[in-house]
């Protein structure tokens, strides 16, 4: 295990209820991004259709033990950890197992807990710097769960027509988490996603969301880029892929915007407990 690091750690969920936005692309490869800046980083897909554990290369045969194993009690978290290719990302996967989480946990107590309680042990741990939490694309127990147990969630947007419906809705579930289940839960960020600069309605998109979120949006934006779409199919992160390639550098980019704004967060925190 490694040795306990000065920084706590940070868990963010990735998270949209609307599909294909770009959230499992974004939780692989701004983990992969994390890690090569030098974070110690955990993903953890909590999607039934286990793609993000595809888009790493851990296949079918190598999940001995997934996320369910962990929400049942059945294993440790530590113990369904899995090493990627990628040095410093580690991933506990999912399988279709998953889809049965919300049926067999029932009427158990803590039903909404149980992933914050699985979790607990690595805020001491040490081993981790962030935990990325790749949710489904539906308000179901797994979402709550991974809602209940993070620190702040990541937004990613696709600058496409509806999404800003999309968004109001997730803010709205966001509040009711936070009412009744996590009050400390914040927004780390909104990702504008799948831009297009060929596009016009790509650019109203991004700017009615800054209008309206302002500071909340990360500067970069991911472009729509052929060999980040290409990069699963071959079980690797985009940036292992193609590090050169425009969607890897933007997703580089993220990462150093993603720290940089945790680094900011801490100042004012530290400041504010002297006062």
């Amino acid at each position: 295990m490694a040795a306990k690091s000065d920084r706590a750690l940070r868990i963010l969920v990735v998270a949209n209820q609307k599909g294909g936005v770009g959230k499992t692309t974004t939780a692989i490869n701004l983990g992969t991004a994390l890690a090569a800046v030098g974070e110690k980083v955990l993903l953890i897909d909590s999607d039934p259709q286990g793609n993000a554990s595809t888009g790493l290369g851990v296949g079918r045969a190598l999940r001995k033990n997934t996320l369910y194993d962990v929400l049942m009690g059945e294993k440790a978290v530590l113990d369904a950890v899995v090493k990627t290719s990628v040095p410093g990302l580690d991933l506990i996967p999912a399988d279709p197992d998953l889809s049965g989480v919300e049926l067999e946990l029932g009427q158990r107590s803590r039903r909404s807990f149980k992933l914050r309680d699985a979790l607990s042990p690595l805020r001491e741990s040490g081993a981790y710097t962030y935990v990325l939490i790749d949710c489904p694309p539906s308000l179901n127990l797994l979402t709550v769960n991974a809602m209940a147990a993070a620190d702040a969630v990541l937004v990613p947007l696709q600058c496409e027509f509806f999404a800003l419906e999309g968004l109001t809705q997730l803010m709205r579930t966001i509040d009711l988490v936070r009412g009744s289940l996590n009050p400390a839960l914040e927004i780390q960020g909104v990702i504008l996603t799948m831009y297009d600069r060929r596009n016009s309605l790509s650019e109203q998109v991004a700017s009615d969301v800054r209008a309206h979120f302002g500071e909340t949006v990360y500067q970069t934006v991911i472009p729509r880029n052929v060999r980040v779409s290409e990069a699963p199919s071959f079980g690797k992160p985009a940036l292992v892929y193609d590090l050169k390639c425009a969607g890897s550098q933007a997703y580089l980019k993220l990462a150093r915007e993603v720290v940089l704004r945790e680094r900011d967060r801490r100042r004012r925190a530290a400041a504010d407990a002297v006062v």
